[in-house]
């Protein structure tokens, strides 16, 4: 599949569209949980947990989805490729991953949003489910600048390249003709890093019994 010049563009404006209105709303949705948490006054907490649960389902949610879908299209209608470039296939990873646990997170914030429609909360009145939405916003909120700085950097180079170039490295390096390459750090950062997030995503599901809130 090939995108005419006028397609990509749109589809390519479209993609920067959902996903800088994904950041900001994830700001937004931080910055309601931090209030919610934080405030004395009933009413506006209240109101910081409606707008949490409205933001995240009519907002959050549609964006979400709309950036993975127009990125993968721009990637597949693209020379980039969907596997041909590790940039592009670790911007999947975690725009998929982000994707899915926003949906599973979705289930607390509306428990919350209902709840708080019906009274008001204390400071105390789930305060882990409050914290627990705190920090699920700052790791999508970091998550998602990730994702914005590997698009513009576009670091790590082509999958497959990289094997060739070791594989026609060492047959140098056994002739005598070269020495040996230096280590790929940013290679083991990457798995590094992927690997520390899953740890991160299965822990945290583990030890909150699976996000429950009862």
């Amino acid at each position: 599949m090939t995108l005419t010049p006028a397609l990509r563009k749109f589809m390519l404006t479209a993609h920067i569209t959902f996903s800088v209105g994904w950041l900001g709303a994830v700001a937004v949705f931080l910055a309601l949980a931090i209030t919610g948490l934080t405030s004395s006054d009933a009413l506006l907490v209240r109101t910081a947990y409606l707008a949490m649960g409205m933001s995240g389902w009519f907002v959050i949610v549609p964006s979400s989805l709309a950036a993975l879908v127009t990125g993968v299209v721009q990637a597949l209608g693209t020379p980039w490729g969907l596997f041909k470039h590790y940039w592009v296939l670790v911007k999947l990873v975690l725009t998929v991953g982000a994707t899915l646990l926003l949906l599973l997170h979705m289930q607390p914030v509306t428990y919350l949003a209902k709840v708080a429609a019906q009274a008001d909360l204390s400071a105390t009145d789930l305060r882990g489910l409050r914290l627990q939405l705190l920090a699920d916003a700052a790791a999508a909120l970091v998550v998602l600048l990730a994702a914005t700085a590997i698009s513009v950097y576009k670091p790590w180079g082509r999958i497959g390249k990289w094997r060739l170039q070791q594989q026609a490295h060492a047959q140098a390096v056994a002739a005598g003709h070269a020495t040996a390459l230096p280590t790929p750090w940013g290679r083991y950062l990457l798995v590094a890093g992927l690997v520390l997030l899953l740890l991160f995503v299965v822990g945290k599901h583990l030890i909150s019994g699976g996000m429950s809130h009862h």
